[in-house]
């Protein structure tokens, strides 16, 4: 089963994708596997417990179920002052 999902991604995620924003098709059934797949395809060095998610505008569990036209944000740790 694949779904369509959007992602949003924010400072070192950014960066290393290369956009602030793209939609998907994925196959992953959860968000901590979404974040797998796309650490494999585009190289983010920051491991998953380091990284929030939220879905549809909540923060959420990485063991959350996807579905179809979710929005999926990745929010790393921020510096700064």
């Amino acid at each position: 089963m694949t779904l369509p999902v959007r992602l949003e991604y924010f400072a070192l995620l950014r960066e290393q994708r290369g956009l602030g924003a793209e939609s998907v098709v994925t196959s992953a059934a959860t968000a901590r596997d979404l974040y797998r797949e796309l650490a494999l395809a585009y190289g983010f060095t920051l491991a998953v417990d380091r990284v929030r998610v939220a879905i549809n505008n909540e923060f959420a569990s990485w063991d959350r179920p996807l579905a179809a036209n979710d929005t999926v944000v990745f929010i790393p740790p921020v510096a700064g002052g």
